[in-house]
C-alpha cells in the first residue's frame, strides 16, 4: 500500500479471508478481522451507540479506546441494485483503502482529523464491500447538531472557516462538505468522512466546496428560529477562511 505516497512503518498490511486489512499498529496492537463487526463489540460489552446517516456508524467504547466503526454504503439510485457492494479494481483503488491513506496523510501533517485506525475490505468476485475505522473524537457535536440545540457565536463561525482554508491550503477537496462532517469541540473545529476525497491543486473546486457547504447549512436550519444561522454568520465563516493560518500547510504534490 506504497503507491500513492509513502507510510510509516507503523503501518501494516494483513491478508484475511476473502481479503485484507490496514491498520496502525501503534494504535491496534491486538487488531483482529472481529474487529470490524458490530457484533464483536456488542458482545463485550463496548457498544456505546450508533449514529444514522447514509450508513451507520458503530461507537465503541472500552477502557483503553474510542472508536468510530463505519460499513461502506453507496448512495443514490445505484443503491437500490446494491446497498454495499462496490466494482474491484484492485486493493489500493477500494474505497475503505482510500479513504484511510488520506485521512493517514492528513493525520500526520497535522490537520484536525481522526486518526486513522484501520480499513479492511472483502472481495466477493467481481466485487468488494469494506469498512474503516478511526477514533472517536472528544467533541461537542457536529455543526448540524449544534445548530439545532441553539445559535453559535461569530468567532465560531470564523474557526470553521479558517479551518476549511486549512484544509484547502493542502489541497483537499472534500467530496461532501456538509454541517454533518463539520465537529467542534471547545478549542478545535475538525472535519471527517474523507471517502473519495482528492488532494488537487487550487482551483473552482473551493468555491464548489463552499457552496456546498451553505446549501447543506440552509437546508437543516430550515424551519429553526432565524438566529441559527443567518448572512452574518455566513460572511464570519467567509472572514476565517481569508485569514490563511500562520505556517500554512504544504500544497499537495
Amino acid at each position: 500500500m506504497s503507491g500513492r505516497w509513502p507510510l510509516g512503518s507503523e503501518v501494516k498490511h494483513d491478508v484475511i479471508e476473502g481479503g485484507a486489512m490496514l491498520y496502525d499498529a501503534s494504535r491496534a496492537r491486538n487488531l483482529t478481522a472481529a474487529w470490524f463487526d458490530p457484533r464483536y463489540w456488542t458482545s463485550r460489552g463496548e457498544l456505546e451507540g450508533t449514529a444514522r446517516g447514509r450508513g451507520t456508524a458503530h461507537y465503541v467504547r472500552s477502557r483503553d479506546r474510542r472508536l468510530v466503526l463505519r460499513h461502506y454504503h453507496r448512495g443514490g439510485l445505484v443503491s437500490m441494485l446494491s446497498s454495499d457492494q462496490y466494482i474491484w479494481r484492485g486493493a489500493e483503488q477500494t474505497r475503505p483503502f482510500t479513504e484511510w491513506s488520506i485521512t493517514y496523510r492528513l493525520h500526520r501533517a497535522g490537520l484536525p482529523v481522526p486518526a486513522p485506525i484501520a480499513a479492511r475490505y472483502v472481495r466477493h468476485g467481481r466485487t468488494y464491500r469494506g469498512d474503516i475505522i478511526t477514533e472517536r473524537l472528544a467533541t461537542v457535536g457536529s455543526l448540524a447538531e449544534c445548530l439545532g440545540l441553539g445559535a453559535l457565536s461569530i468567532l465560531t463561525w470564523i474557526s470553521i472557516g479558517r479551518c476549511i482554508r486549512r484544509f484547502h491550503d493542502f489541497g483537499v477537496c472534500h467530496a461532501d462538505l456538509n454541517a454533518h462532517n463539520v465537529l467542534l469541540s471547545e478549542e478545535t473545529v475538525y472535519l471527517v468522512d474523507f471517502d473519495r476525497c482528492q488532494l488537487r491543486r487550487a482551483g473552482l473546486w473551493r468555491d464548489a466546496n463552499l457552496v456546498r457547504l451553505r446549501r447543506s447549512l440552509e437546508k437543516i436550519t430550515y424551519g429553526l428560529p432565524a438566529d441559527r444561522f443567518s448572512e452574518a454568520d455566513w460572511h464570519a465563516l467567509l472572514d476565517g477562511y481569508r485569514q490563511p493560518a500562520p505556517g500554512r500547510d504544504p500544497p499537495a504534490g
